[in-house]
């Protein structure tokens, strides 16, 4: 049996023609279910549906064997035990310092003073100013995080954007790009070397996807 874990979300939903194009079509929807394991058309594939950051833990840890996870989560993911074999080049957007309108950034990146940097992605956030050789105090959020300069919690903040439309909404704008954030598959190094018979298909299968809209 091979398990897939994916999360509810624009990842679930651009993921879920790339599975059917793959020849794995789920029986039930997911999206109307309170389930969390779904079979599909083939009796050796399974989908679990899980929290976007908890899909690299499952993975690693043997819960399932395969997962579509953002390049965001998995920049924030510690451990050592997958595989990122496929850019599915699905669920684009970027990971942004944003800050109020008048906030003279520019002048913040020449003087480095000490930065108040509000995120849910703290390493990603250190890392990047680490290298443009600034201190900073990491203010650990899990959501409105547009509030956080408003308020004067916070200096900028870090964060995935889309369209753009709410760091608008909330007089913020985006002062530096981070990265370009796209999902991958990622698999288990331990059950790619047992059940390589398996899952190698599949991830070849999925390359010729990606490979051909490309």
């Amino acid at each position: 049996m091979i398990t897939i874990a994916l999360s509810k979300g624009r990842i679930f939903e651009e993921s879920m023609p790339i599975l059917e194009r793959a020849g794995i079509i789920c029986t039930e929807d997911p999206s109307t279910s309170r389930k969390l394991v779904f079979e599909t058309n083939k009796k050796d594939v399974r989908l679990i549906i899980v929290r976007a950051s908890d899909v690299p833990t499952y993975v690693e840890w043997g819960g399932a064997d395969i997962g579509i996870a953002g390049k965001d989560v998995l920049d924030e993911y510690s451990g050592t035990g997958l595989y990122y074999p496929v850019d599915l080049n699905i669920a684009q957007c970027k990971m942004m310092v944003a800050a109020s309108n008048d906030f003279d950034y520019e002048r913040v990146i020449k003087d480095k003073p000490r930065l108040k940097v509000a995120t849910k992605y703290p390493n990603t956030a250190r890392n990047f100013f680490s290298l443009k050789g600034m201190q900073i105090d990491l203010i650990k959020l899990y959501g409105s995080m547009e509030l956080a300069p408003i308020v004067g919690m916070a200096d900028v903040i870090v964060d995935l954007v889309s369209s753009g439309k709410t760091i608008k909404a909330n007089n913020l704008k985006s002062m530096e790009l981070i990265s370009n954030i796209t999902s991958r598959l990622i698999v288990n190094k331990a059950a790619l070397k047992m059940n390589i018979k398996q899952i190698k298909p599949l991830l070849v299968k999925f390359q010729e996807l990606v490979s051909s809209e490309n």
